[in-house]
């Protein structure tokens, strides 16, 4: 029987791999974030349903025991970890039109519901039931909705000081457009709201109906 001509090189014996170091006890503040983080980790790589209580302690380097001290089921754990990590709308852009502000604000919203934890809010949307999902609905109002609806009614009032938006520009129904476009084009469509799309829902819906 031929035989190979390399010759195995004679087995060494390696030595015992070194111990890692051991983890700072975390306490507080400071273990509740790693728990947060690891839950919207969690929910970014395998969804919601893939999501347990015993991954997010192995992800955030803790007990089980520690994670429900705190949050007893994975429907509050979620809740505050996205509450907690939803980026913030503080300001109005304020470019001198009301054109370009609804265009800029559009890109924040979406940098809002493209981070981490927005893409964790989308999977938790899409994949809970009509009854589990209602418990996320004040999150997304609460953290999406009402921040942005009142970015747009600050927007439109410059506009109408400005002379360029109609007196009832700021109609509820009118300053709900965006957000309820983004939502359903979104979750419905699986749209990812590219800047042309963004120009084409400010020019073709948002401009006609405020403009004075």
């Amino acid at each position: 029987m031929a035989t190979s001509r390399w010759t195995a090189v004679p087995a060494r014996t390696a030595p015992p791999p070194a111990s890692p170091p051991a983890s700072p006890r975390r306490r507080g503040p400071v273990l509740e974030r790693a728990i947060l983080d690891a839950a919207l980790e969690q929910l970014s790589t395998v969804g919601w349903s893939g999501l347990t209580m015993e991954g997010v302690a192995a992800g955030a380097q803790t007990g089980k025991a520690a994670v429900y001290r705190r949050w007893s089921s994975k429907e509050d754990l979620v809740v505050h970890a996205l509450r907690a990590g939803l980026p913030r709308l503080d300001s109005a852009p304020d470019l001198g039109s009301v054109r370009d502000d609804l265009l800029q604000l559009c890109r924040e919203m979406r940098v809002t519901m493209f981070s981490r934890p927005g893409f964790a809010l989308r999977a938790v949307l899409h994949e809970c039931d009509t009854a589990t999902a209602e418990r996320f609905h004040e999150v997304i109002f609460e953290g999406v909705v009402e921040p942005s609806v009142k970015l747009i009614k600050e927007v439109v009032r410059r506009g109408i000081e400005r002379g360029e938006v109609r007196s009832g520009g700021m109609d509820e129904y009118v300053c709900d457009v965006i957000p309820a476009m983004f939502m359903y084009r979104s979750k419905v469509c699986g749209s990812e709201w590219r800047d042309e799309e963004f120009e084409a829902l400010i020019d073709q819906v948002m401009v006609p109906l405020l403009r004075a």
